[in-house]
């Protein structure tokens, strides 16, 4: 497994932990506050999500090859920045209310959804490829 590889697999582990303790202080910590705990609790939902699917893209892309591989480490670095730019900034909003950077999560929710496109025409266009060895 190669360095990215290995980094996306340790980030996806930590970013799985951080989706559960977020979801217990959604529930325990942010008790009274309904809109704190619904914007912890949405960013937990895409932060393990995405935590899953970059584990899953480290398998494919692992097996995949060429323009497949490329495409697939592409989507990766989506979800990263998704994760990172989506979740981080609704973590941020509930803990502290309305940020300058509030823009930030619909960019990190259109790398979200990029990075899924970008799954999908890798599946799509690189057919057999996709699963071959690299």
């Amino acid at each position: 497994m190669g360095v990215v590889e290995r980094i996306w697999v340790a980030f996806a582990a930590l970013n799985g932990a951080m989706a559960v303790g977020t979801g217990a202080y959604a529930s325990h910590g942010l008790a009274g506050d309904p809109r704190a705990q619904e914007l912890f609790r949405l960013a937990g939902q895409y932060q393990m999500w995405h935590a899953l699917a970059l584990v899953g893209l480290v398998v494919l892309a692992r097996r995949a090859g060429g323009p497949a591989r490329f495409a697939l480490m592409a989507a990766g670095w989506l979800f990263v920045a998704g994760i990172l730019l989506f979740s981080g900034t609704l973590y941020a909003i509930a803990l502290s209310g309305p940020l300058a950077i509030a823009m930030t999560a619909p960019l990190g929710g259109t790398a979200f959804m990029l990075g899924w496109v970008v799954v999908a025409l890798a599946a799509l266009l690189f057919g057999r490829r996709f699963f071959e060895e690299g």
